[in-house]
């Protein structure tokens, strides 16, 4: 995959995923949260299978290995359905802020799922330094203050870190089916398993249908989370899954605060500090420590392919120790 289009399913993931939080914080007002998420998987169960069908070959449609249904199962069950049922019961007792930068805890909790499930996937100590000062940048961004976020840590904060956690989990889990699925298909699949598991978790929590109200405002919220957030942000966030693996991918997680703190400014009227600002340039920070460790890879990679294996060392050492020679060469 190009390196265009790795960046452009990060951006699309972290776009899409941030506005969920706006779109989120308005359609609840209106209609209950397990009921909320359970209609937006409805609609975007149909859309998605549209495209597949449209999209896919007949022979590609249809899971074949057991690793493909696991993959299905983690996806819906983790990824999707429990994840976001626990991101919008628990954003219903916070604010946007507060439920983005826990959630954002996504990142952190991914490589400690990996180190157990995945053996080609660990976090370096680098790694982690770049995490930690995107994280860093990440509280700045929402201006997280750590001694009240610890004096209010109550039931919403608890059930949107049981959310981050299902969602690392998920993820990491898809990756260790390691199925021949391709995400957008997979996906298809898991939709109406986290669509079932949230209309249950409706039933069983005792929302009532007859209480939405069908405002224009809760419709346009409706429709938000299902097609952008839904249908787009999950066919970009797989795909960035498959090709960067879970350690990576969940770095978009980092930029969805960023993203609904733009939303909030740009839909809300809130005002951006300059603290915020420099949230984002440290969030970026981190991003390009996190980032420098694959792309030196990279370039060893191909350096390699063109020259063979350790020649690209061999070439350096022997242009580091010739003598200058000042004749073009």
């Amino acid at each position: 995959m190009s390196r265009r289009r790795l960046i452009g399913l990060f951006a699309a993931t972290a776009l899409f995923f941030g506005g969920t939080f706006v779109a989120a914080k308005a359609g609840l007002e209106y209609v209950p949260p397990l009921l909320f998420v359970a209609f937006r998987f409805d609609i975007a169960t149909v859309l998605l299978f549209a495209y597949v069908l449209f999209r896919f070959p007949r022979e590609q449609w249809i899971p074949r290995t057991r690793r493909d249904l696991a993959g299905i199962a983690a996806a819906g069950v983790l990824a999707i359905g429990l994840a976001n049922a626990l991101l919008f019961v628990g954003q219903g007792y916070t604010t946007s802020a507060v439920a983005s930068i826990v959630f954002s805890l996504n990142p952190v909790l991914t490589p400690a799922f990996a180190a157990v499930l995945l053996v080609d996937e660990r976090l370096s100590r680098i790694g982690a330094v770049g995490m930690g000062v995107a994280f860093v940048g990440v509280s700045l961004v929402v201006g997280l203050d750590p001694t009240n976020l610890l004096e209010t840590i109550g039931i919403g904060q608890g059930i949107l870190l049981a959310g981050a956690i299902s969602a690392a989990l998920g993820s990491v889990s898809i990756r260790w089916a390691n199925g021949d699925m391709a995400s957008t298909v997979r996906t298809a699949w898991a939709l109406p398993l986290a669509a079932l598991l949230c209309h249950a978790l409706s039933v069983a929590a005792g929302e009532n249908p007859g209480a939405v109200e069908w405002t224009p405002t809760a419709i346009v919220a409706l429709a938000s989370v299902s097609v952008l957030s839904g249908v787009f942000a999950y066919i970009a966030y797989f795909g960035l899954l498959d090709a960067a693996g879970a350690i990576r991918a969940n770095l978009a997680f980092y930029a969805v605060p960023v993203v609904a703190t733009l939303g909030g400014w740009v839909f809300l009227g809130e005002s951006i500090s300059p603290l915020t600002v420099a949230g984002f340039l440290t969030v970026f920070a981190g991003f390009a420590i996190v980032g420098h460790e694959p792309l030196t890879a990279a370039f060893r990679d191909v350096a390699e392919r063109h020259m063979g294996p350790g020649t690209l060392t061999d070439r350096t050492a022997a242009l580091r120790d010739r003598p200058y020679r000042n004749d073009g060469d």
